[in-house]
């Protein structure tokens, strides 16, 4: 299946490749929740879209069209609705799907690393047996924000001797300024708001 894009853009310092495209499934899908986790913050709440077998099924498969040809050997979710993402991702492509979970719910052998939230911290963790050196990994959540969870799954899984390849998201919220974490990285998104 083909899907009609915006266009591919490279931004201005070469470092972030964004899919500019308002995609208008997915945008009617997403529940807007406000001042939620705390006043002033627009929570964008893909639950919604998950309960739509229509778009839901319609964002994993521009996933599947957007990464048809890039090369990825292995997909890592991060907790908790980018597994849902990364799991149909990782069962088409045929290919390992590595879990980046909160702290201490994995039971083997981790690594971990904190970070800053726009309203918190966290920490995220990794199964160290679960990344293979040298391998390809598409870093896969459903939603960046200020960027810092993705910025520290980046970084666990190179410590862990990956190479990240690129990040996808569904959504992204470019006016929170996620790009100064991410500098550097391929971020693909669907859908992007400019502002709360």
């Amino acid at each position: 299946m083909g899907f009609q894009h915006d266009a591919l853009t490279l931004a201005s310092d070469r470092s972030i490749l964004h899919l500019m495209n308002s995609d208008t499934v997915i945008d009617a899908a997403i529940r807007r929740v406000a001042d939620f986790p705390k006043p002033g913050i627009t929570f964008y709440d893909l639950t919604s879209l998950l309960a739509q077998p229509a778009a839901f099924r319609h964002t994993v498969d521009r996933m599947i069209e957007t990464y048809r040809d890039r090369p990825v050997d292995a997909v890592a979710a991060i907790e908790a609705r980018g597994f849902l993402l990364a799991a149909p991702f990782a069962y088409s492509r045929g290919v390992p799907l590595v879990l980046l979970r909160k702290k201490g719910k994995l039971p083997g052998a981790t690594i971990s690393r904190s970070f800053d939230l726009e309203y918190g911290q966290d920490t995220v963790e990794v199964h160290r047996e679960d990344v293979a050196p040298g391998r390809r990994i598409l870093v896969v959540d459903d939603l960046i924000a200020t960027g810092g969870t993705v910025e520290a799954a980046c970084e666990l899984l190179e410590e862990a001797g990956a190479i990240v390849s690129g990040i996808f998201a569904v959504v992204a919220l470019p006016f929170l300024d996620y790009e100064k974490k991410l500098a550097g990285r391929e971020i693909i998104y669907l859908q992007g708001y400019a502002s709360e």
